[in-house]
Formats: structure tokens, sequence, C-alpha cells
């Protein structure tokens, strides 16, 4: 099989497996026991913490292990001040726009930040944001989930804080993907996953400017310094660690061949008659396409790929069960007919130039025969 899904999960690295092992057979200890079994896990957790911290650039005093990216958007919506009103910008993954739905629903302030038919945040919507005063709390992605696409949450980020707007991001396809660095990206929360880098499934964290509000979602055990409350994932958390080291030490060779096999795929799309790129100039994820093509179902084609023993998503895997076209496509403005025809391909570290070629010409295979 070819697989082209990675932003939806990635493989488990041999070696993050190889690291998680022993305490799925025989460092079973509680974390939270003082006895031997029970220090080597809170020993595990530790070094951990101190790999997802060094990933960002952040301290381990500052990261709170969750149950996955999903948890830790949650935690930081939870953790903001939405009675003095909330922005969210219309691209963000639907672990954030839900709980800020509901917010809504509750009666608290919300407001949807426009993007550009490039997906990046429109400037005149964050300062409408700070010339009205109805909000202090704002999130925006780093980097989108469907399109790739990047924003500078840096700029962002110094202008809200210069108005005592707090921001949260959700890096979760940005980290191991692109340089992260939390300090010099300004922001008050961000949010991370384990199996977007490589790690496991069901572990994630959310780092946290000392200072910045909290307010735990579960309650009951005072874990995660009194955050998250719940008897620790050590095998989990200990291959996230792993996999944030191995991200960290080798993010410049992954980035480079994630982006020389990108540049393959989109010179092949580019002879495809009427394709069209979404948010082409745009800076965009080094492993991540999308892409319509006029007059075709996308989901229809990415079942017929799948019968060649190609593995493609039509958007963000967490939404992909409903009929409606992307909301990411609909915000930046692309007509309904071409949003539905959406694939999104995505690119991994064990991905290579052929399987770009024989993607490609199965591809135009199917293609011309719609035609």
């Amino acid at each position: 099989m070819i697989y082209l899904d990675h932003n939806a999960t990635t493989p488990i690295d041999p070696r993050v497996l190889e690291a998680m092992l022993p305490y799925l057979k025989s460092f079973y200890g509680n974390a939270s026991g003082l006895y031997r079994l029970g220090r080597l896990s809170r020993s595990a957790i530790d070094t951990a913490r101190h790999q997802v911290a060094e990933l960002v650039g952040a301290s381990a005093s500052q990261v709170i292990f969750t149950s996955g990216g999903t948890e830790a958007n949650n935690l930081a919506l939870a953790s903001l001040d939405p009675k003095a009103g909330l922005a969210v910008s219309a691209i963000e993954h639907p672990s954030i726009l839900e709980p800020a739905e509901r917010l809504r629903q509750q009666g608290h302030p919300l407001t949807l930040i426009d993007v550009d038919q490039n997906g990046l945040i429109r400037q005149e919507a964050l300062d409408e944001i700070i010339r009205a005063k109805k909000t202090t709390s704002v999130s925006i992605m780093l980097a989108n989930n469907e399109t790739g696409v990047i924003q500078d949450i840096a700029r962002h980020a110094e202008q809200l804080r210069a108005h005592a707007i707090a921001l949260h991001t959700d890096a979760v396809q940005a980290a191991g993907k692109i340089p992260v660095d939390f300090n010099s990206l300004g922001v008050q929360w961000m949010s991370l996953s384990s199996h977007k880098l490589y790690g496991p499934k069901g572990v994630g964290a959310l780092i946290y400017e000392k200072g910045a509000r909290l307010s735990p979602l579960l309650l009951g055990g005072g874990q995660e310094q009194g955050y998250r409350a719940g008897t620790e994932n050590v095998a989990a958390i200990v291959g996230f660690g792993k996999a944030a080291e191995l991200a960290k030490s080798e993010l410049a060779q992954r980035s480079a061949h994630l982006s020389r096999l990108k540049t393959q795929l989109e010179d092949g799309l580019r002879s495809i008659p009427g394709l069209c790129i979404f948010a082409e100039a745009a800076p965009r994820l080094p492993n991540t396409v999308q892409f319509g093509l006029p007059n075709s179902d996308g989901e229809m084609l990415l079942m017929k790929l799948d019968q060649q023993g190609v593995a493609v998503s039509s958007g963000s895997a967490c939404a992909s069960a409903g009929k409606e076209p992307s909301h990411v496509l609909t915000a930046m403005g692309v007509a309904p007919a071409l949003a539905q025809s959406a694939l999104r391909i995505s690119l991994g570290t064990a991905n290579s130039a052929d399987e770009i070629t024989q993607f490609i010409e199965q591809l135009k295979i199917l293609v011309y025969q719609e035609g």
C-alpha cells in the first residue's frame, strides 16, 4: 500500500516502539506509587516531559500531558475566559470549533476570524477584534491540517498581547515538520499530539506560559500539576517523548526529504488539466498538498484510489464523515463543487519518489476514465 495520509496519523517509529515496550511489559508501576516500580514510571514520565518540552523550546514544567490534541485543545478553551469574549479562526480543527460553538450556545460571545483565498488570517479581521474590544482570548492554529497553510502566529501574538488579548495555537500538525518554538511564538497555550509525529495514539500535551490561566477538565487525582487528573499512560507518554526527541534531532533531514517529494508531487499534479492546488501561494507545510478537480467527486476518487492500494484523504480525519464541503475550503471562498472534489495528500518520512510517481500515474488513469 502507498500511504499518503500522514496528517491523519503516522505509523509508530520502530525506535519509539522499542522505548515503549519495557513500560508495557516490565515497568508497569503506577507513577504515583512511592515504591521502586512507581518511581521508575515517574522517572520515565519526567524524561518524556523534558523531551517534549525541548521539541518546542519550552521548559518541562510547562508541559501538561493529555490524551491527545483534541483534549489539549479542549483544555485550552476551557482555560480561557469566554465571558470576556472568544475569537477563533474559521479554519480551525473541529476540536476547537465545536467547544467554541458550545460556549456560544451557553451565551458567551464568539467571533469567527476570516481568512483570505490562500487560507491566511485576514489582518483586518484581527484589527477589528482589537478595535471592538469584545474579545480577550483568541485561538489560531499554527498549520492547517487540510491545506498545510502556516500562519504568522508570532506576529499575531505580538499584536494581540499588546492589547491584553491571550492567544492559543493548535500546533498539532506543525510540530515535527517545521521549527516550532513556544517562546518565540509568544502564545499563552499550545497544543501538541504524539501520533502526528510517529508516536503512539492517545497522548498529547498542552504547553502553557507560566501564569496563564488553566482550568482542569478532569478532576480527582492531582496528576499533571493538578490540571489533568487520571493515572498516567506511562508507555504512551514515554513513546511521545521518544518521538519528540527524534523529531527534534531529525527535523532538518525530514523536512528536506518531504520538501523534495512535495515538489515532485506538485509538478505531477500540475500536469493534469484543470487541477487546482489549494492555497498554492501561501506558506505551507513541507508534506501537505490539497487539490481539487472540477467535475470530480473527491470521495469517489478516494475510494477508487483505495482499491488500487493508495491511501489518501478528503480532508480532516476528524470531520470526514460528513457530506458537506470542507469548512476550511468554504472559508477560503472555494466554490462548493470544487471543494467537494478535494483530496489531501500528506507525505511521511517513509514515502519515496517512486511512490509519488506511481500515485500520479494512477491518479491520471482514474481522472481520464472519469473524463
